[in-house]
């Protein structure tokens, strides 16, 4: 009865994860004030201001006009997939079809950097072209 042999390792182990896990748990937590709640520069901190629908637009027909430029074998998932709306791909497909002529002509950092101009013109003009997301699309 009593403690065993292994008890000083036991308790050395048991110690070191409650500091990690209180050390993560600070980190996590930490908003950068002091304890007595005057630190930082502003005083409070600022939650991170979220995307508005034409960055999110830009981000993901982006994204996977480009990776379709590259011959990513995960550019041939479908729209769903990807994560885009009906409108959205409108838009991915036109600027994928004109990225591609321009590639040809001036070569792929040409077409990429007009690619992303043109999706974040079209994303914006659309607001975020997030309408018609049903999981159908008219064919021509």
């Amino acid at each position: 009865m009593g403690f065993s042999a292994h008890s000083p390792a036991r308790t050395a182990v048991g110690a070191l994860l409650v500091t990690g896990a209180l050390m993560a748990a600070v980190a996590c937590s930490s908003t950068g004030q002091t304890a007595t709640g005057t630190g930082g520069t502003s005083g409070s901190p600022t939650a991170p201001t979220p995307d508005t629908p034409a960055e999110i637009c830009t981000g993901l027909v982006t994204y996977w006009v480009e990776e379709a430029l590259k011959g990513n074998k995960w550019a041939g998932l479908d729209w769903e997939q990807k994560g885009l709306s009906n409108e959205q791909l409108v838009i991915h497909d036109a600027v994928l079809a004109e990225a591609r002529a321009e590639e040809k002509r001036n070569g792929r950092t040409a077409a990429v950097t007009w690619l992303r101009r043109e999706v974040s013109a079209r994303c914006t003009a659309r607001n975020g072209a997030t309408g018609s997301s049903e999981n159908w699309r008219l064919t021509q």
